[in-house]
């Protein structure tokens, strides 16, 4: 066992940040196709704005604790913060540098112009009226006086313009709205130039008119972050109870968490604004004259030129299920797996589909974490209770900025007759299950499908998730068993296959290592493959510094971050660990062990978190198909191989790429993976 001042530990929301400049990483990279430059510029601003909603405001919560407590703790939250907001300064600054030097150059190479206002030309002054004129009645001024903590609200995440008078006790404050008429505005043209504005603008160059009783004496760009949490996070268990707020007005009410502001505002005017606004210096974050870039998910292209964006690869198509009229009598006779984005998600649609129609069904149960707003999924499952079937919904009533959306599918699902059942307080359901049972022959059989990634035919098209259909009657039947406690039948769903969070999953990957470390003691084969989102727990982490020490070889895949420290001499020297950022968003996870040749590979929704642990609903499934176990392991292999999108991740948190030996063949795992699939069904 390792002496506590032994275990030495990342701070998970600093290591975070390391995380979101390789998604910068991407928008740098002049290979990556133009307006994918774009999306990661905007991916990057999304993934920066939720930090700071999430956990940037948790940090805020645990000064509300006891300083008694928080020392004990060890928890600095303060120290944290500000150690947060000069690493995100820079960022920022070289965010702003990929966006001017780089990206505004390369559109204009290809006949696009972002202009601004000063570059506007007369029949484009007119154009600006015009569109002024046809969008006022969203634009909703207001006139605030100069007052400490006063009753100026931001909303969150919204674009406003503060306005400043000359020799007055007031100013002005001009909502941008986006929601209702874009952020992009494109200017007619009869050339091969395309011009295009942002809605800021042709509002900033109105804005003397819309006060007209004032002098205009600067205009800056203003956004407020909010505190996103309805609930207060369960990582500081013990201390910080987990409580749902009383409604989602949280989610715009929410105490600020950051004030991003136009960096050329005076600073007496910063000074104003902080004091209305009743915030600290700690919570004002200087930027650019505009905010909120992932707006770029929507930015036009009025070339339509194909080598601007990511070159088109078609869903592979299923050798079974393609083909398959009976899906039920397909899966009887052999698992089969899916592969997400590389394969169509229309196949689980499908799949209930079948499930809603077949007269054998007779019951279908489902975990649902994110449903999205109008899917085929909940289609089938509306039709399914229309042709009386007993449909289960389990609905997480927790899945952060979905709730609304959850749980109005829930009230819809209720009207129809289904049983549906919310999350309760201190227990999240995050497992991805469906269990449909089919009355035949020899009784009722079941047939699972256990996944990685959401319901959801969306964020399939970009996650890379993996999923398993099965009628295997030991895993079916474990499967049942935790509908069973979903529902409240049972306390504790007992299994000899499934790893079950809260349940038995830490227990079953502690012994696990431990297995591994004491191969390693006798000499025989030993090693720990494992890939995930996240690595943060504790526990986990001093088991995989032992095996380390031990002689172990321990290799990591960790998309986001990571607490663990590896190369270290006499802690973590045999751990090695890359992460990989590239056209699709890395979600699945996979364990392999060793296991002295006698390999054991589990795949499914829970990384090595706490919280997944300890505080979810998780499946973690056994793969025992032969075939399908070595296609995941070939998946998993060519991830490992990566010497193209993969980042070192190393004690100094250099975020350095993956080093290609001379001669040594390119490997960029998602299109390597996309290949080796394509061909493997098309045989």
């Amino acid at each position: 066992m390792l002496k506590p001042e032994e275990i030495h530990l990342r701070h998970r929301d600093l290591n975070w940040l390391s995380f979101n400049d390789r998604v910068l990483q991407e928008a740098e990279d002049p290979t990556t196709p133009l307006y994918e430059r774009l999306k990661f510029l905007a991916i990057f601003s999304m993934n920066l704005d939720e930090y700071f909603q999430v956990r940037v405001s948790q940090l805020r919560q645990i000064k509300r604790v006891k300083k008694s407590i928080r020392k004990k703790l060890a928890l600095k939250p303060s120290k944290t913060v500000k150690e947060i907001l000069h690493e995100v300064k820079l960022q920022q600054d070289k965010f702003g540098k990929v966006y001017n030097r780089s990206i505004l150059p390369e559109l204009e190479k290809n006949g696009i112009f972002l202009i601004h206002r000063e570059q506007f030309y007369e029949h484009q002054e007119k154009f600006a009226e015009r569109y002024f004129r046809k969008i006022s009645n969203c634009i909703k001024p207001i006139t605030v006086k100069y007052e400490e903590g006063g009753d100026l609200f931001l909303e969150n995440n919204r674009l406003y313009f503060l306005v400043t008078f000359r020799n007055e006790d007031n100013f002005g404050v001009v909502n941008i709205p986006v929601e209702e008429c874009g952020r992009f505005v494109s200017f007619s043209s009869n050339t091969e130039e395309h011009k295009i504005t942002f809605l800021d603008d042709l509002i900033k160059a109105r804005v003397p008119e819309i006060f007209p009783e004032h002098e205009v004496e600067g205009i800056f760009e203003i956004k407020m972050s909010r505190d996103a949490e309805l609930y207060i996070d369960d990582e500081v268990d013990g201390v910080l109870a987990e409580k749902i707020y009383e409604s989602l007005k949280q989610r715009t009410d929410g105490q600020p968490t950051r004030l991003l502001y136009d960096a050329e505002m005076p600073e007496k005017d910063q000074k104003i604004l902080r004091k209305t606004l009743g915030l600290g210096k700690i919570d004002m974050m200087p930027g650019g004259k505009y905010h909120n870039f992932s707006d770029f998910f929507s930015f036009p292209d009025p070339t339509d030129n194909p080598k601007l964006h990511f070159e088109p690869l078609p869903p592979i198509k299923h050798k079974v299920l393609e083909h398959a009229d009976d899906y039920f009598d397909a899966i009887s006779k052999q698992d089969l797996s899916l592969h997400f984005p590389y394969m169509s998600f229309d196949y689980v649609e499908h799949f209930l589909e079948k499930a809603a129609e077949d007269k054998l069904v007779k019951e279908i149960k489902i975990s649902i974490y994110r449903i999205a707003e109008e899917s085929k999924v909940t289609s089938a499952l509306l039709k399914a209770l229309k042709n009386g079937k007993s449909v289960t919904v389990f609905i997480e009533a927790k899945a952060r900025f979905d709730e609304k959306n959850n749980i109005d599918w829930g009230r819809k699902f209720e009207e129809e007759g289904a049983k549906v059942i919310y999350s309760y307080p201190r227990i999240k359901v995050h497992s991805k299950i469906l269990l449909v049972t089919r009355e035949e022959a020899d009784g009722p059989k079941g047939y699972a499908y256990i996944g990685t990634g959401n319901f959801n035919s969306k964020t399939a098209a970009i996650y890379c998730d993996h999923a398993l259909f099965t009628a295997h009657e030991k895993i079916t039947s474990e499967l049942g068993r935790i509908f069973q406690v979903l529902e409240g039948e049972l306390i504790i769903p007992r299994g000899k296959h499934l790893l079950i969070s809260p349940f038995s999953t830490r227990k079953v990957f502690s012994d696990m290592i431990n297995r591994e470390i004491e191969n390693a003691r006798l000499g025989k084969k030993s090693g720990i493959t494992a890939k995930m989102n996240s690595l943060e727990d504790p526990e986990i982490i001093e088991l995989l510094y032992r095996a380390s020490n031990e002689g172990v070889k321990v290799r990591l895949l960790v998309r986001g971050f990571t607490c663990l420290i590896p190369g270290i001499e006499k802690m973590s020297e045999n751990i090695y660990i890359t992460s990989i950022v590239d056209r699709f968003l890395e979600h699945g996870r996979m364990y392999l062990f060793e296991n002295d040749g006698e390999e054991e590979l589990y795949f499914g929704s829970a990384d090595w978190m706490t919280r997944n642990l300890d505080r979810r609903i998780e499946v973690i499934a056994p793969v025992y198909d032969p075939e399908i176990a070595e296609e995941f392991k070939h998946i998993l292999q060519l991830q490992l191989d990566d010497n193209v999108k993969a980042r070192i991740q190393d004690a100094e948190e250099k975020n350095e790429f993956v080093h290609r030996k001379p001669n040594e063949k390119a490997i960029r795992s998602q299109y390597e993976i996309y290949m080796y699939l394509k061909q493997k069904h098309s045989a």
